[in-house]
């Protein structure tokens, strides 16, 4: 049987996939699918770089828009949700291109997931006032405790997946160490066993250009309103810093703006050093993927990295044949 394409084209933030993406989508109309855990929210624009309302006209993408701020989106679910666009794209007779800079939402579809506890708003909150005693990075030290791997893979002060992996353990009595390797062990086939996935990485080699791009794209946000628009969530009454939405690069540093903890020009700087650290980490998932992955220099012209996409497509064609 001959297994349909599918495009997984990653990379760190400010370095051109969306606009790569596009390029594909006139090139070989490819189905666009958003792999971006901030543009899934509805009224994060500016400060997520979402293509404008005219762009999005002419290259619709799946998966964008679908949540309200107020709600939680776990990584389950964007694995579901994808493979369902996947599967629509595929039926109609196109290439889909999943395109973004959320590497854990593409390692959920190339690896599947654990089973893992439902979320426990208790044991949260319970997590969320130790963190609020004795800080983060104290939490996170609780959590080298009993699950030294996973803590090794997060960051100290990524409250977030520090939390959640502490909630499993305290809800399940399981690490979540223990609960993939459980999946491991039942040999759970790959759901994209039927795909042929060609992943390509974008990236700028020379990191002072990468600095300057995310720089200059912050500033851009907030030259089209950033601070507004994060006024105008915040005017909602139903959003805190808590939420998966609110704590999106840039956002988080608005908001504390708007609450008088810093002045204009610290709110930038620490937007600017918040994009850097997730370029950063960015960097560091595409060092260490697992997975065959073709790099493209983002310094390159358009018409080269389209070139090098339809060469490795076609030469799987030939592959297969």
């Amino acid at each position: 049987m001959v297994k349909p394409s599918v495009i997984f084209l990653m990379g760190a933030t400010a370095s051109g996939k969306t606009a790569l993406a596009m390029r594909l989508h006139d090139e070989l109309g490819c189905d666009l699918i958003n792999v971006d855990s901030a543009q899934i929210y509805r009224q994060l624009n500016v400060g997520a770089a979402k293509p404008d309302t005219a762009t999005l006209a002419n290259y619709p993408h799946a998966l964008m828009d679908i949540r309200d701020p107020a709600e939680v989106y776990s990584v389950a679910e964007f694995r579901e949700d994808a493979l369902a666009a996947i599967e629509a794209s595929v039926s109609a007779g196109k290439i889909p291109v999943l395109v973004g800079g959320s590497m854990m939402y593409f390692k959920a579809l190339l690896d599947d997931l654990a089973d893992m506890p439902e979320a426990d708003p208790r044991v949260r909150e319970e997590i969320n006032a130790q963190a609020e005693r004795e800080g983060w990075p104290a939490v996170h030290a609780e959590l080298a405790r009993v699950d030294p791997a996973i803590a090794a893979s997060i960051h100290p002060n990524h409250s977030h997946r520090i939390s959640r992996a502490l909630e499993v353990y305290r809800v399940s009595g399981k690490t979540m160490s223990e609960l993939r390797a459980q999946q491991t062990a039942a040999s759970v086939p790959n759901v994209l066993d039927q795909y042929r996935v060609s992943t390509f990485a974008l990236a700028l080699q020379d990191r002072a250009e990468l600095h300057a791009r995310i720089a200059a794209r912050f500033d851009q946000m907030l030259a089209e309103g950033f601070v507004d628009e994060v006024a105008a969530l915040r005017a909602r009454g139903d959003l805190t810093l808590d939420l998966p939405s609110m704590r999106s690069v840039g956002y988080r540093q608005v908001w504390q703006y708007l609450d008088g903890d810093c002045d204009y020009a610290t709110m930038r700087e620490r937007g600017i050093a918040a994009t850097r650290q997730l370029a950063k980490r960015q960097m560091t998932w595409l060092r260490n993927w697992p997975h065959p992955v073709h790099s493209l220099d983002a310094a390159a012209a358009p018409e080269q990295l389209l070139w090098r996409i339809k060469g490795e497509l076609s030469m799987k064609e030939r592959k297969r044949c």
